[in-house]
């Protein structure tokens, strides 16, 4: 958990407004919750598919950026999810990735998403992500060339 300290950095973009919190990391996963409420349930009560996707995205992007270097930039290219199970507003789900690939470019994680303290209703969401690893780009200095 000591490496979860500073990875809490997103509050001033969709990562924290969703309330998404990371919450374990292991030796080839990471997990995270986000809550079931105003902010991510659809019209008719319940969690809203983009919202499970946020979720997957936010966990196997990151997940992947803790496998790389700091010279490195990591980004999805591909995402898919398959909702299976509904969750209502008032309670919050959990996603956990794990790696199926990391190569030096391209890496794919699943991310499994179940109701939080519900495991035995299984899986609310299944998802793949396609990550690519690209070298960070060094914008070089602007220079007084007059």
């Amino acid at each position: 958990m000591e490496a979860l300290k500073n990875i809490n950095f997103h509050n001033a973009n969709m990562v924290g407004r969703v309330g998404i919190r990371y919450t374990a990391l292991g030796p080839d996963w990471l997990e995270a919750t986000m809550p079931v409420d105003e902010r991510t349930i659809q019209p008719f009560g319940i969690l809203h598919g983009g919202a499970s996707v946020t979720l997957a995205e936010t966990l196997g992007s990151y997940a992947s950026y803790l496998t790389v270097g700091e010279d490195k930039l990591v980004v999805g290219v591909d995402i898919n999810a398959t909702h299976l199970r509904s969750v209502k507003s008032g309670s919050s789900v959990t996603g956990r990735a794990s790696p199926i690939k990391i190569g030096q470019r391209m890496q794919i994680w699943e991310i499994k998403i179940h109701e939080t303290g519900k495991e035995d209703l299984g899986l609310t969401c299944i998802s793949r992500l396609s990550v690519m690893v690209n070298n960070k780009r060094v914008t070089p200095e602007p220079t007084n060339s007059h």
